[in-house]
């Protein structure tokens, strides 16, 4: 494991794009796929790590998990408090995407992020983006705009960003890029209908979208972790994804 953008050595460099400081969980000795994955509102890279060891990647291959760190900010609905978070909240409006500049700073940082691993030697086919609710709406936002098809969008208890713009930026090359999208039903923070009109926004633009509820609030369960493993493995295992 590695903590800290060093262990990228010189492509991180080369890059114009800001990266953030991430925490690093290899599977094994060289990489066949990377997950990158963003954490929630207020916690930091290290809140899904003790996850991997659950998926069992052995059966896909030795893999890259990449954790970044949002940036510290005030956050306006949790009464100016600093704290990381992808951009700054600042109502419970359902598109939840009022603060642009955040928005399309931390996209940036994600896009970053997918450089750096194609420099590795990962082709884009072979990164997932993932993310847990402001996590997993970034993740969204990020990968439905990406200008190469990626190996997959993993959605975790999030919701749509600008929805207005979503069939004018679509990049058709996402089309067959599978979706998984989870959701607790009992969720007090993002309700289920927020995840369900996210599904339903990417299936309208042709995306193959796995969606499934939870009897779980704001959390992620062992049952959507086993369901995680099969869809990874359906997605990157074998012959190597779809």
């Amino acid at each position: 494991m590695n903590d800290g953008i060093s262990a990228a050595g010189e492509a991180a460099q080369e890059t114009a794009r800001p990266l953030p400081d991430c925490v690093e969980v290899e599977t094994g000795g060289d990489v066949d796929f990377s997950v990158i994955w963003l954490h929630g509102l207020g916690a930091d890279g290290h809140d899904f790590e003790p996850i991997v060891p659950m998926l069992g990647m052995d059966r896909v291959g030795p893999s890259r998990f990449v954790f970044p760190h949002a940036p510290r900010r005030p956050v306006t609905i949790n009464g100016g408090m600093v704290m990381r978070a992808w951009y700054d909240i600042r109502g419970v409006d359902v598109g939840r995407d009022q603060d642009r500049q955040g928005i399309l700073a931390s996209a940036e940082m994600v896009e970053a992020l997918i450089e750096r691993e194609i420099t590795r030697g990962i082709e884009p086919g072979r990164i997932v983006l993932a993310g847990f609710s402001q996590g997993g709406a970034i993740a969204a936002y990020t990968g439905i705009r990406h200008a190469q098809a990626l190996g997959g969008l993993m959605l975790l208890s999030c919701y749509p960003l600008f929805e207005d713009r979503v069939a004018a930026e679509f990049r058709a090359v996402q089309k067959k890029t599978p979706v998984f999208a989870g959701h607790g039903r009992l969720d007090p923070m993002v309700p289920v209908a927020m995840g369900r009109r996210l599904a339903q926004m990417l299936q309208s633009q042709g995306m193959p979208v796995e969606w499934h509820e939870y009897d779980i609030p704001h959390s992620v369960a062992p049952e959507e972790i086993a369901d995680i493993s099969a869809w990874l493995v359906s997605c990157l295992g074998g012959d190597g994804g779809r």
